[in-house]
């Protein structure tokens, strides 16, 4: 009697529930390295959530207890030669993947390098507080270009200090720092990322899009370029139906019907 072999197991997985996408690396035996079929996972499920209507706010999670992800994996890169990564060699939000959107990072161990940079692109992280995160691009003779934004996230000095000693954080020096939102146990952290994702996706789409916009966008003008712009981007949200569903629900002491228009 002859003997099927198991089906391949998917390297990303992509769900969505309750108005809730959640995206997961789901390679723990390689600490969820970002191997070709991994980053090509990446790409589709970013792509799914910002094309998915029914699909407000993302989680990103990987599987397991240990890793988050620990980074590029250098067996491939060793094996390709791999010398300046492409520009798609990652999806990075606000660079070559847009959504207004908003993504919550659910750090369940380890991000080092490329793991890090998948923590830092996005725009809310909680983190296990087992976690740990590093740029150990020095450690390998790397590049992390793509930490260019960390001042702005993070005081200058604690930037300088990560990216030249390759040494980790723990989860609440992240937290003190301000790259962390929250520290939670392991066990509560699924529970906790998806509590904060359903709340913020019950909450007016218009208003929680043009917000995220807002906050990236001030960090490229000066002051009052920022406050003109935002004029702009949150205009259309005071004339939206929602804005007259917001008080007419409040007078009427009944849930919000957002229709996001």
């Amino acid at each position: 009697m002859g003997s099927t072999n198991p089906a391949p197991k998917t390297p990303v997985t992509y769900e969505v529930v309750d108005d809730v996408a959640w995206l997961t690396i789901n390679r723990p035996e390689a600490r969820n390295a970002l191997n070709k079929s991994a980053r090509e996972g990446l790409w589709r499920g970013f792509q799914d959530f910002i094309a998915d209507h029914t699909a407000k706010v993302m989680v990103f999670t990987a599987t397991g207890d240990k890793a988050f992800c620990a980074g590029a994996d250098l067996k491939e890169m060793a094996e390709t030669g791999l010398e300046v990564p492409p520009p798609d060699f990652l999806p990075s939000l606000n660079r070559n993947i847009k959504t207004d959107k908003p993504v919550i990072a659910a750090v369940n161990g380890i991000a080092f390098a490329g793991g890090f940079f998948l923590a830092q692109m996005c725009d809310l992280c909680i983190a296990a507080d087992h976690a740990l995160f590093a740029i150990t691009e020095a450690r390998w003779s790397r590049g992390a270009p793509w930490a260019a934004p960390l001042p702005w996230l993070i005081p200058p000095r604690v930037a300088l200090e990560i990216l030249l000693t390759a040494e980790p954080l723990d989860a609440h020096r992240a937290h003190e720092i301000g790259l962390v939102n929250k520290v939670v146990p392991l066990a509560e952290l699924r529970e906790t990322a998806g509590a904060m994702a359903k709340h913020i996706a019950s909450l007016a789409p218009l208003s929680v899009q043009a917000a995220k916009k807002m906050v990236y966008r001030s960090a490229e003008p000066g002051w009052s370029e920022a406050l003109a712009e935002a004029d702009q981007i949150w205009e259309h949200v005071y004339q939206s139906e929602d804005a007259q569903e917001g008080p007419r629900a409040f007078r009427e002491k009944r849930p919000p019907q957002w229709k996001g228009r």
